[in-house]
């Protein structure tokens, strides 16, 4: 069985939520999943008045955060992390910063990598979040599978390099259709490609 890790940061919910449906996909395709979430780093008194950050840190704190463990153990890895200013969250970028020690042992290279991202506007950095984060796989030797238009649903969310989500100004718009269908394709085309490599 081709086992998919997912692995994300969320701050207002909406990367747990874009996890969640790429998790229930990649089942449907065949795959063991793991999905982690990237422990918080700012204190709770920070985001005490944001509501929909409180409530994402409440439904998640208790989880299995992600370890570099849960890479090593995958054949394939979706990574999401919302867009800060056309780069990842920082976070995110921490946790990146703990796996030199399993890339020096070339433990992240000939793996499956994709990735996912939000932000509240749309052209909102989206597209150079994901660069920026694949410029890291790619110095880890991982095997980059984005979406590109490989199916015609891909024309309607319009991003050939991953998967993005508009949250809208208030951080309140739900997943499009079209969303969780370019979610289900990038979970589906991972599994395929992280089940060749593992071959």
């Amino acid at each position: 069985m081709t086992k998919l890790a997912i692995i994300y940061y969320s701050a207002t919910g909406h990367g747990t939520t874009m996890a969640n449906k790429l998790e229930e996909a990649a089942k449907a395709a065949g795959a063991e999943v793991r999905v982690r979430h990237i422990a918080e780093t700012t204190d709770p008194s920070v985001f005490a008045e944001n509501p929909a950050w409180t409530a994402n840190y409440e439904a998640t704190k208790d989880l299995p955060a992600a370890t570099g463990e849960d890479i090593e153990w995958a054949d394939g890895v979706i990574l999401g992390s919302p867009t800060r200013f056309g780069n990842t969250a920082a976070p995110f970028q921490a946790f990146i910063d703990t796996l030199g020690g399993l890339w020096a042992q070339g433990k992240l290279a000939n793996k499956a990598y994709a990735a996912f991202t939000s932000s509240q506007t749309l052209h909102g950095g989206q597209e150079a979040t994901l660069l920026a984060l694949y410029t890291t796989l790619m110095h880890w030797g991982g095997i980059i599978v984005a979406p590109g238009y490989t199916d015609g649903l891909k024309f309607a969310d319009g991003n050939p390099y991953g998967v993005g989500h508009v949250t809208g100004p208030n951080n309140t718009e739900e997943l499009a259709p079209e969303t969780v269908a370019a979610l289900e394709h990038l979970a589906q085309r991972v599994v395929t490609f992280a089940g060749k490599l593992a071959q």
